[in-house]
């Protein structure tokens, strides 16, 4: 668990709808904050910090933000990417109280013996396929960790695996993902080879046969119909 803060001063948004184009081209980032059912609050911010936050904070680390005369900690609940220039569109904060359990996702690693960078399996020439990036856990915001970890030596063999019940939890947290929910789990090159192989041939076959069906094929060309606050 981090004891760092990440904090960042916005300035209240008049601009809404299609017009934040223009804020993005002056190095500006639109967000917004919503404060437990009251009107949410349009922010701005300097592009490059934003994405600092966002990059520091995840989903999992609360960011303590001045707005004009006010104070919140939030977390953040959306970060809308262009899909075309992966680069970040707007963020979406909901403001917490520090003294109230709140959900987030954290991110699950695999943890090591010291000086290794591979599990036991992946050292014999088997795929440790990883299942879950993230747990839904519930804590007071000081209490969210960083990440959660599982034990990574004991993959040895084909069918090994760990599960949410395996993480590693610090006191305070509770996860809220079912406990039996596959993380990890070894297999043989080849039999995963051949997995992927079907389930793309069946994909294949299906998709052909929509074709077929007189279906029109997806456009290339995608149009963002959304409204941004």
């Amino acid at each position: 668990m981090s004891q760092d803060n990440i904090s960042i001063v916005l300035e209240p948004r008049t601009v809404t709808g299609k017009a934040v184009k223009h804020l993005r081209k002056d190095g500006t980032l639109p967000a917004v904050i919503h404060d437990h059912g009251k009107d949410s609050i349009l922010v701005q911010g300097n592009y490059n910090e934003l994405v600092k936050v966002w990059q520091q904070a995840g989903k999992h680390h609360p960011v303590d933000i001045k707005a004009g005369d006010k104070k919140y900690t939030a977390l953040i609940k959306v970060a809308d990417l262009d899909p075309k220039k992966n680069i970040l569109t707007h963020l979406v904060f909901n403001a917490v109280d520090k003294n109230q359990a709140v959900e987030a996702e954290i991110p699950v690693h695999a943890k090591y013996a010291e000086g290794n960078d591979s599990s036991p399996a992946e050292k014999s020439g088997y795929i440790v396929l990883s299942q879950l990036d993230t747990v839904l856990v519930k804590s007071i915001p000081a209490k969210l960790p960083e990440f959660l970890e599982y034990d990574a030596e004991k993959l040895e063999s084909i069918g090994d695996h760990a599960t949410v019940a395996d993480l590693v939890v610090p006191e305070g947290v509770e996860i809220l993902t079912e406990p039996e929910h596959s993380v990890a789990t070894v297999y043989e090159p080849s039999a995963l080879a051949a997995a992927n192989d079907a389930a793309g041939g069946d994909a294949e076959e299906e998709k052909s046969e929509e074709l077929a069906e007189g279906e029109e094929a997806p456009s290339s060309e995608a149009t963002d119909s959304k409204e941004e606050e």
